[in-house]
């Protein structure tokens, strides 16, 4: 196969895997694999992790954004926890890595578009979030209420007030407590029914201006 093959039957994908072009190709796969090599060494191809790549901008027609390409990386997942949180204002500080859930095993990649990084859950605890518009891409996000339950499952300890403090947390009152108590029923985490508790009494403090540690 030749450059120009490639850019014609993967310029309208965001992303394409081994499988996918051996497909439309019918290049040996073996072929294929010495191809993609030269040309991500070359940069007109980007690999983003093992077996998967993107067309480098000048060849692909489809815009990707580092949120959109955390969701296509790495099926089933959404964009939750620390990057959610800072993405909705919830925590001052900027998340660098995409942080997300999954519901397959723990995985990192680090590729020219960031670095991302996902956590495992269960099947049952894979649900609240929706797809929005970040950068022009659609993105698959938890909504704010679900990013703050996924934090409590996922970090080891207790969920005190010092630590909810530690945090940094702010806008707390924009998180919808009637959703926030619904998803934690449904979750049904003894630890995370408590960190919710705490966040409430957190939240009430933090909008007298005097939280107490």
């Amino acid at each position: 196969m030749i450059f120009d093959e490639l850019v014609k039957i993967t310029t309208s994908l965001p992303v394409f895997d081994m499988a996918t072009i051996v497909q439309l190709s019918d290049e040996p796969r073996k072929n294929l694999t010495n191809q993609l090599y030269r040309w991500n060494k070359s940069g007109k191809v980007i690999q983003l992790r093992k077996g998967m790549y993107t067309l480098a901008d000048r060849y692909r027609r489809i815009p990707l954004s580092p949120a959109n390409l955390a969701n296509l990386m790495y099926r089933p997942s959404y964009i939750s926890l620390l990057w959610a949180l800072s993405f909705y204002g919830l925590i001052p500080e900027a998340v660098p890595v995409y942080t997300c859930v999954t519901t397959r095993t723990t995985r990192q990649f680090r590729n020219t578009f960031g670095r991302f990084s996902y956590r495992n859950i269960k099947q049952d605890f894979f649900f609240g979030y929706h797809e929005i518009r970040i950068s022009g891409n659609a993105a698959l996000i938890a909504v704010p209420e679900k990013a703050l339950l996924d934090l409590f499952h996922l970090s080891t300890g207790e969920w005190n007030m010092s630590r909810m403090t530690e945090m940094r947390f702010q806008q707390t009152g924009t998180i919808n407590r009637k959703v926030l108590d619904e998803y934690s029923k449904r979750m049904g985490k003894p630890g995370v029914s408590r960190a919710v508790e705490t966040w409430i009494h957190f939240s009430d403090e933090e909008k007298e201006g005097a939280v107490e540690l």
